[in-house]
């Protein structure tokens, strides 16, 4: 087993398969696992500054493809939502969110509640693809104004 785990991490390893792993690690930090990918873009462009534009192209598309599982889930959980479906909170949250529609997944992009939205927007039967490009322009903002700014708080 030890062999196989050393074996997966030379084969995610920055940066020869960079773009790979970034990928997968933005499409999974945008599941509901607790997981950040800007960690993972700092270091692919602190190693490889070239891949600017290219790496913010795979961190985005990663992460919306999750966000679109994390739609996918929600879409598929009503019987466990119904249970928590009469509290105050949970309520307020719902009519928050119908009332924006497909538009409040430009919030996808947020820590903590952004990958459960997306759930919450699946839930609700909000359109898929309407959703899915919000995620898309949320997530594409967040990186773009993020990256640049890691960059410049934390040079070389």
């Amino acid at each position: 087993m030890h062999a196989w785990f050393e074996s997966l991490l030379l084969l995610l390893a920055l940066p020869r398969f960079g773009l790979a792993t970034l990928f997968v690690v933005s499409f999974i930090s945008a599941t509901l696992v607790p997981l950040g990918s800007e960690p993972a873009l700092y270091g692919l462009l602190r190693l490889n500054p070239e891949l600017f534009w290219s790496a913010i192209f795979v961190a985005t598309v990663g992460n919306t493809l999750g966000g679109m599982v994390d739609w996918w889930l929600g879409y598929g959980a009503h019987e466990v939502a119904d249970k928590y479906s009469h509290s105050r909170s949970h309520l307020k949250a719902l009519d928050f969110l119908q009332r924006l529609g497909p538009k409040a997944c430009l919030l996808a992009w947020l820590p903590v509640v952004g990958d459960p939205l997306c759930a919450v927007a699946g839930w609700l039967r909000m359109p898929f693809w309407p959703c899915s490009l919000y995620m898309l322009i949320g997530k594409f903002l967040r990186y773009l104004v993020y990256t640049p700014l890691l960059l410049w708080v934390f040079p070389h």
